[in-house]
């Protein structure tokens, strides 16, 4: 049965989730309020997981939230297949839609109807990301769940000038690659922490 319920939830992310992974996130949100299948805590460190490795991240994410489910209840073989059952959820509705618009694509290339439709997405889909940014930044800024000055994260808050200053303002360091600045965050994540 949890198989049919992580499939379900990552079909209805799958389906509504217009803009790419980023858009998955308010999902992910609406999903941990639900489930206990993860915190929103746990939500914040698979983003930064789902971010730093290959791969797009709504896909990453629904492979790690069914990895965790299955393997809670079923051990090693369920965790597989429940990140094997999350993930087709999620790219399903991708997939059904791709060979509908294929299949139908030469009649409504220039039809007036379908780019008003693909105008009107694109703000809400601004506004997925922007919602998903805003929900990254406060799980960053604070400790737990309430915002107040007294749980503000301050390491946090430090290391993050440190690389926006790092990553746009000092020319030498303008030019690494992203793999630099996430390996040296995790060590910093990881000395911080001790």
């Amino acid at each position: 049965m949890i198989y049919l319920s992580l499939f379900y939830e990552f079909f209805k992310t799958g389906l509504f989730a217009i803009g790419g992974g980023m858009a998955t996130i308010p999902f992910l949100y609406d999903i941990a309020d639900k489930t206990d299948w993860f915190t929103r805590t746990d939500l914040a460190n698979m983003i930064a997981v789902s971010e730093s490795t290959p791969g797009p991240i709504g896909v990453n994410m629904a492979t790690y939230v069914g990895y965790l489910t299955g393997m809670g209840e079923h051990g090693v073989v369920g965790a597989i297949i429940g990140a094997v059952v999350a993930t087709l959820g999620l790219i399903t509705p991708s997939i059904i839609m791709i060979l509908i618009v294929a299949a139908v694509l030469k009649s409504f290339r220039d039809n007036k109807y379908v780019n008003n439709a693909f105008y009107g997405l694109r703000p809400a889909s601004t506004g997925l990301i922007a919602a998903a940014g805003i929900s990254v930044i406060m799980s960053n800024l604070f400790i737990g769940e309430v915002v107040a000055l007294n749980s503000l994260n301050i390491k946090g808050i430090i290391l993050g000038l440190i690389l926006f200053v790092l990553t746009n303002f000092i020319k030498p360091t303008k030019k690494l690659h992203p793999i630099v600045f996430i390996a040296l965050s995790a060590a910093a994540g990881m000395i911080f922490s001790m």
